[in-house]
């Protein structure tokens, strides 16, 4: 397991109820009500959340290395990502999948900062080994 070196920001939620509950941060800035996935509830669910989350900090760490690789990211980038839940044996699992637009970038510069961006990313270091994830250029 890897060990941070130094935490730079703890974020803090309250949940209850699960799935059928709310989530609110203690700061306030996020207030969910929290409904099962493909039901008639309306609010959304950890699968929406780790979707969002995840396709946000792919775009950071897309910025992160786009310095230092000199490269210029497009203003209308957009990651589109799909979180699936599904049974693996014996429990419950994800799988997710980033899809990347970077409209008019080179096709090979593109992927070079797709991978770089896997590197570092937080999600992509939390998942990596346990999670299927595809970075999809698109």
């Amino acid at each position: 397991m890897t060990q941070l070196d130094k935490v730079m920001y703890t974020a803090k939620a309250h949940t209850t109820g699960g799935r059928d509950g709310a989530s609110r941060t203690d700061d306030g800035r996020l207030d969910v009500k929290l409904s099962p996935p493909g039901t008639a509830g309306n609010g959304t669910n950890p699968e929406q959340l780790f979707a969002a989350g995840y396709s946000a900090c792919f775009i950071g760490a897309m910025k992160a290395v786009a310095g230092k690789m000199n490269a210029t990211l497009p203003a209308d980038l957009a990651v589109d990502a799909e979180v699936d839940l599904g049974p693996i044996p014996g429990a419950y699992g994800i799988a997710a999948r980033l899809n990347v637009s970077l409209p008019g970038m080179d096709r090979a510069a593109a992927q070079a900062l797709l991978d770089a961006a896997h590197k570092v990313c937080p999600y992509s270091n939390a998942t990596r080994g346990n999670v299927d994830v595809s970075i999809n250029l698109v």
